[in-house]
């Protein structure tokens, strides 16, 4: 049987004599190029000026595309990206030839790490004219992506005791060993004076870098350190083991599972943060109302009532089937809220000298404790009868606000205190679609994509590079959806 033979290396051939002809009409490739020849990069804020002086500078334009073909073909790295730009015919295209080094590349995704998220939210607000988004309903969810920090370089506060207790024992076992060598004038011995001398410091040294962790966790509000990046936590991953990682928030839109919005934070659970990412999707998309569905991680009364007031109807998975929530007051409106307490659950209002819970009941001043120096409101027969009271945690009924003696008074006024109440009823068929609508993104983002670590350290390096990861899994969508040269009218109209 015959086999399909190649050509002979040693026969002379004709190439296309334009190097446009190397690339195909319908190539994805040509999209990226004219999607960021379209940006205005001045808007983008991306360093746009050449160099006035020395060696001449790459084209902000060229080295953006390099980034976006990297991240749509999985080649995040700036070495990786430096060899293919010389081999890869797609890129010899795109960069028209250049070839720029790993370094050059590296900088520009470090030095326009805030730009490159107007670049991730340019290439929504084109999809949302071209009707890919339905600005209905929003999945918002999270995930841990691995930080550039190992576990061994995160500190909390037993961690950093136990190490300091193993030095001390080391010095005392070094110590001793250098007193046994000056009494022990035979040369059999483990190590010499200089050796442990040198050994001594460097475990000294060690043992000063710990305490001084010590003192910045007792003098901050912080719980751990992470040495390599400062900003990263370590939090319980999917399988239930403990990684140092960032929790990436992100919301999906449910028509055609686009990413709308993204942030990326290092906090370990994602209590409180669905209000902000609510907000900031309804912006991105320019929507007059929006619905949005989480899970019960999400679920935060003031979350909910500042969703309400912005226009957006939450649906967030819990235990009961609907709450009722004070949404406002007239005292906001003219006192704004001056202290809050116990996650802001309750809200203090000073000139009336009276407290709202988020079901709307007044709290009045009961008492002051010298001890800590603050006063306690509370309403027994409102949280008698609350059916929410479950939801509180543990002293939540008694709203505690810092303040001296001579300011506490139990004289209150209560009166024209006006409350609209909200029924909060999530929609059940909504919360059993969030999967189908999250999920997916994040599946093809960690394995389709091999995106499931973090190559830059430090919070704002992190959302710089997340803006091309998203924007990858954007572009993708699109021209699954619309194919190849709709896009690319798209993009020119």
């Amino acid at each position: 049987m015959r086999y399909i033979v190649g050509q002979n290396r040693e026969q002379e051939i004709m190439f296309p004599s334009a190097m446009d002809d190397y690339v195909a009409e319908d190539n994805s490739t040509r999209v990226i190029d004219a999607f960021v020849d379209s940006l205005n990069l001045n808007e983008m804020k991306i360093q746009a000026e050449p160099n006035v002086t020395g060696r001449p500078s790459y084209d902000p334009r060229d080295q953006l595309k390099l980034f976006i073909y990297g991240y749509f073909n999985s080649i995040r790295s700036s070495r990786k990206l430096e060899r293919e730009s010389g081999r890869n015919i797609e890129l010899i295209w795109l960069l028209k030839g250049l070839s720029p080094d790993h370094k050059t590349i590296s900088r520009f995704r470090k030095d326009n790490a805030k730009a490159l998220k107007n670049v991730f939210r340019a290439f929504v607000k084109l999809c949302n004219k071209l009707g890919l988004y339905g600005l209905e309903l929003a999945a918002i969810d999270g995930s841990k992506f691995k930080a550039v920090n190992s576990k061994d370089k995160n500190y909390n506060k037993k961690k950093l005791e136990d190490l300091i207790n193993r030095i001390d024992n080391n010095l005392e076992k070094y110590m001793a060993e250098l007193d046994e060598n000056d009494d022990n004038e035979s040369d059999n011995k483990k190590f010499t004076k200089s050796e442990i001398e040198q050994i001594i410091s460097e475990l000294k040294a060690r043992k000063s870098t710990y305490e001084s962790m010590q003192i910045q966790l007792e003098e901050t509000d912080e719980t751990q350190i992470s040495s390599t990046d400062p900003d990263a936590k370590r939090m319980i991953n999917a399988s239930g083991g403990h990684d140092v990682s960032y929790n990436i928030q992100s919301a999906v839109d449910d028509k055609n599972n686009m990413i709308a919005e993204y942030e990326i934070t290092n906090k370990c659970t994602d209590s409180n943060l669905l209000a902000d990412m609510a907000i900031a999707t309804k912006e991105t998309l320019n929507a007059e109302t929006l619905e949005v569905v989480a899970d019960n991680g999400y679920f935060a009364s003031t979350d909910i009532v500042k969703c309400i007031n912005n226009g957006i109807i939450p649906h967030v998975s819990s235990e009961h089937d609907s709450y009722t929530f004070c949404t406002e007051t007239t005292e906001e409106e003219s006192n704004p809220p001056i202290n809050f307490d116990n996650q802001g659950r309750n809200i203090y209002l000073k000139d009336r000298n009276i407290a709202l819970c988020p079901m709307g009941q007044i709290l009045y001043p009961k008492s002051y404790t010298h001890s800590g120096g603050y006063a306690i409101f509370t309403n027994p027969k409102a949280c008698r009868n609350c059916t929410n009271s479950h939801k509180c945690f543990k002293n939540d009924r008694r709203l505690r606000i810092r303040m001296a003696f001579s300011e506490f008074s139990y004289e209150y006024n209560d009166k024209n205190l006006h409350t609209k109440q909200i029924l909060y009823n999530p929609d059940k068929i909504k919360l059993r679609k969030r999967k189908t609508i999250v999920e997916h993104p994040f599946g093809t983002i960690k394995r389709g994509m091999n995106s499931a670590y973090c190559l830059l350290k430090g919070i704002e390096q992190v959302r710089g590079e997340f803006a091309l990861t998203f924007l990858a899994y954007n572009l993708k969508r699109a021209i699954n959806i619309l194919g190849t040269r709709k896009l690319l009218e798209a993009i020119v109209a």
